[in-house]
């Protein structure tokens, strides 16, 4: 998929600092009901020794994007991952777009129990199920 492809599919880049950052950039499109998608543009940087996306990218895109859901879930409280349970069901390629489709499942005064897959082209490449915590804001650093 081309950058074109890309603008013309509503994609755009968001700003995250940090680990994301070198990973990234992760894009975002929205449908006409506010649902979210993300995407991974892969490159020959996401490659292991066997030519194909390291898992490590997928298991970080899916981290990433199932913390923004829960984020967004809990009215933009901090939300940091308890536990996070991935099944690569494909492979994917240096090139391929990665999309991502998040999902919440259940959500309690606490918890957030998220879901997301990632597709390429049609095809499921890897999902994840995850339990997010909500967490408590602080001013003291740890």
């Amino acid at each position: 998929m081309t950058t074109g492809d890309i603008a013309s599919e509503n994609w755009r880049e968001m700003k995250i600092d940090g680990f994301m950052a070198l990973i990234g950039p992760l894009l975002r499109a929205t449908d006409a009901d506010r649902n979210h998608s993300y995407a991974l543009q892969t490159g020959a940087q996401h490659k292991n020794h066997l030519g194909i996306v390291h898992g490590g990218v997928l298991t970080s895109l899916l981290d990433q994007v199932i913390a923004i859901t829960a984020w967004n879930a809990a009215d933009r409280q901090p939300t940091v991952t308890v536990q996070m349970e991935t099944r690569f069901l494909g492979a994917a390629r240096a090139g391929d777009l990665l999309k991502v489709h998040p999902s919440i499942r259940q959500a309690t005064r606490s918890l957030i129990f998220v879901d997301a897959d990632i597709t390429c082209d049609g095809r499921q490449i890897a999902s994840a199920s995850a339990v997010m915590k909500i967490s408590k804001t602080s001013k003291e650093k740890p």
